[in-house]
């Protein structure tokens, strides 16, 4: 390995960090109001009534599965009776199956955005850089979920997954990454990518859920007094949950 790529897999991810946590912050602090997906239902509903669930379910299982690949370390699989040939096949049959439905999905939503105008004009330059890279990580992960059952492809459990728990230890294995074939490579750098965009993307709602919703108190609806005139029509309301 060149020591331009060690410096690459050792300073990168924290460069990647520091990049996704101060634009949390950034954005959380002065563009709380385009903290938003800027929903785009109101132009076309159709096409994205099919497409929205897909990739938002397939995206899901398709970062399970990279959680659980990156940080379940081989030894713990092993100790439970999960061999690496059963884990590789569950990993190609369900990554494989989350990743096409992903893809299929994202290849709908930016068809709709091109075919729909109201919705082409709606679409800003940052949300056109955010489907490239986001196309650009998926079709990579993809294509290495599908080479890394060639017999002559390194697991990236051997290779990309030390390396990645090193970085939270501050000890990356360059060594180990530098074993990794240039297609773990380049899914590993689109994937770095996507996290730098995310805080100043539309990507950034994924971080919010409406929690607080769940616990609101009762919205109060008060109404004339019996003694003042109303209007005609006039309704008296009820104390009531919101909807």
């Amino acid at each position: 390995m060149s020591w331009s790529e060690g410096l690459l897999w050792t300073v990168s991810p924290y460069v990647v960090l520091v990049i996704f946590v101060g634009g949390l912050i950034w954005r959380y602090r002065y563009d709380q109001f385009g903290w938003t997906t800027r929903s785009s239902q109101l132009y076309e509903s159709r096409l994205l009534r099919l497409a929205s669930p897909v990739f938002h379910y397939g995206l899901l299982f398709v970062i399970i599965g990279h959680v659980t690949g990156l940080l379940i370390p081989v030894s713990w699989t092993d100790a439970i009776g999960i061999g690496n040939d059963v884990y590789h096949a569950n990993a190609l049959v369900w990554g494989g199956l989350a990743g096409l439905a992903t893809l299929a999905a994202l290849v709908l939503l930016i068809y709709r955005r091109r075919v729909n105008g109201p919705v082409f004009t709606a679409t800003t330059a940052n949300d056109k850089t955010m489907y490239a890279v986001l196309a650009a990580a998926i079709v990579a992960g993809v294509v290495t979920t599908v080479a890394g059952f060639m017999p002559s492809e390194v697991s990236y459990r051997t290779t990309v997954a030390p390396w990645f728990r090193g970085v939270f230890v501050l000890a990356p294995d360059v060594e180990a990454m530098g074993q990794a074939s240039a297609l773990y490579k380049v899914h590993t750098l689109t994937g770095m990518a996507l996290i730098v965009l995310f805080p100043f993307s539309r990507l950034v709602h994924a971080l919010s859920a409406p929690l607080g919703y769940l616990f609101r108190p009762y919205i109060v609806y008060r109404s004339r007094s019996d003694s003042a005139p109303r209007r005609p029509g006039h309704v008296r309301l009820r104390q009531n949950r919101p909807l």
